[in-house]
């Protein structure tokens, strides 16, 4: 494994890093009805991080693949992938890309990127939690990662919702996003 040292991390030495698809989630969750939690997540998606001679300079970038949407409900997830959301036939891919890493203190780190949703671009915070490195049982350098975001869906255009007689809406706008997962050196 190539680590250093970094104010007091160990950190993989610079070099760009694949998501691995099989230990990553790329979730979220939104309010129904402003009473129940409902989480989903994306099957389809891949990704990289190049980390930077000063980690300060790392970039990252995901794209996500939206028919792959999954909350565990077949009529919900034909809802998501229709034109009131995510209008999967036109707009195939949801995109992130990290435009500057803003601070860390420890293992956290804020990130700060474009997230396309629809064509539409909007700049977000990233609350980003390094998880460490290390090598996994086949010889490949990883390392681990947990982020946290959350979304004003409707600024992306995403504005369908019913009024509830009892007051508020069926669906929140506030959308909270959350990766967890790992990257592994690219060969």
């Amino acid at each position: 494994m190539s680590t250093r040292a970094w104010e007091g991390l160990t950190i993989p030495e610079p070099g760009t890093f694949d998501v691995d698809v099989a230990h990553t989630r790329v979730g979220f969750m939104a309010k129904h009805m402003m009473v129940t939690k409902v989480r989903g997540r994306f099957g389809d998606f891949k990704g990289s991080v190049t980390i930077g001679e000063n980690p300060l300079d790392s970039s990252a970038e995901l794209t996500i693949q939206t028919a792959s949407i999954d909350t565990g409900s077949t009529d919900r997830d034909n809802h998501l992938r229709s034109e009131d959301f995510l209008a999967v036939d036109k707009f195939p891919e949801l995109t992130f890309r990290t435009t500057r890493v803003v601070s860390h203190s420890d293992e956290d780190f804020v990130v700060v990127g474009d997230l396309t949703i629809r064509e539409v671009t909007k700049e977000v915070t990233l609350k980003v939690e390094y998880g460490g490195a290390g090598t996994n049982p086949w010889g490949a350098e990883i390392f681990g990662f947990s982020i946290e975001t959350e979304i004003d869906r409707e600024e992306f255009g995403l504005t369908w919702n019913v009024a509830l007689e009892t007051g508020g809406v069926l669906v929140s706008k506030k959308v909270k996003i959350e990766v967890e997962g790992q990257a592994a050196r690219r060969a």
